[in-house]
């Protein structure tokens, strides 16, 4: 299986002990939308609590990651082992914390990690059996690994990839916060200079499910090869929308 899958491959996985699956819807009322109805056997997890660190926004960013130790830790908690096999889903089309925490576990070393498409929407249609309230995970010891796999790069990188020519920087935001002509969320309007912006929503078709591989090489290969050597960035507001369009890529190859 690719990164991404499906509602009815999702539903053959049923019964299977190694199987973990995730809700990861997030927001205000995330929880709550869990608890009124989640794919049975889907464990909540929390963006704010479970896949960020907790810092104050002006000086670390909204959703910083957490350090490896805490995220072994809410590994353990999940009762994710080297065994099991994760899908993650939320209500967003993956755009929520679903994307994001597929970038921590194949960050952390672990490759059996999948993203349902169509989200919970999708698996519901599809006829997956439907729980309320909160399912109680067994947790395990610490899933221990020592560093993030997957590149990172700092503000201060940032800033040398706007000097270099043979850098590209995306910005993955609606075009509307690209050009700073509103911005709901972040206290300053606008983008990195030199950053190009190619919304997350051309990942997807105006079902909400993601495009074919084929579609996406498509349409990304003509903008990430154009240049002899690149140096390839991608960001969002806060780093957790910009793990969509990271799996997207995945997804194409």
């Amino acid at each position: 299986m690719k990164s991404i899958i499906s509602a009815q491959q999702l539903l053959t996985l049923r019964g299977q002990n190694a199987l973990t699956l995730i809700d990861a819807t997030s927001g205000p009322t995330g929880r709550d939308k869990y608890k009124l109805e989640h794919l049975t056997g889907a464990i909540h997890i929390d963006l704010e609590q479970d896949l960020s660190a907790i810092y104050d926004a002006k000086v670390g960013g909204r959703h910083p990651l957490p350090s490896p130790a805490q995220f072994s830790g809410v590994l353990g908690r999940l009762g994710i082992t080297e065994e099991s096999l994760v899908v993650i889903y939320d209500r967003a089309a993956g755009t929520n914390a679903a994307a994001r925490f597929w970038w921590m576990l194949r960050s952390a070393g672990h490759q059996a990690t999948y993203v349902l498409d169509g989200g919970f929407q999708a698996g519901k249609r599809a006829g997956f059996s439907i729980a309320k309230g909160f399912e109680v995970p067994k947790s395990v010891v610490p899933y221990y690994f020592s560093e993030w796999q997957l590149p990172l790069i700092s503000m201060q990188q940032v800033e040398g990839l706007i000097e270099d020519p043979d850098s590209l920087i995306i910005d993955v935001r609606e075009a509307y916060r690209y050009l700073g002509e509103s911005e709901p969320i972040d206290l300053q309007a606008g983008h990195v200079p030199t950053a190009v912006n190619i919304p997350l929503a051309n990942n997807l078709e105006q079902n909400g499910l993601f495009k074919s591989p084929t579609a996406l090489r498509a349409f990304y290969q003509p903008i990430l090869c154009n240049r002899e050597r690149q140096k390839i960035a991608v960001y969002c507001g806060s780093g957790v929308t910009a793990c969509h369009t990271l799996l997207a890529l995945d997804y194409a190859g």
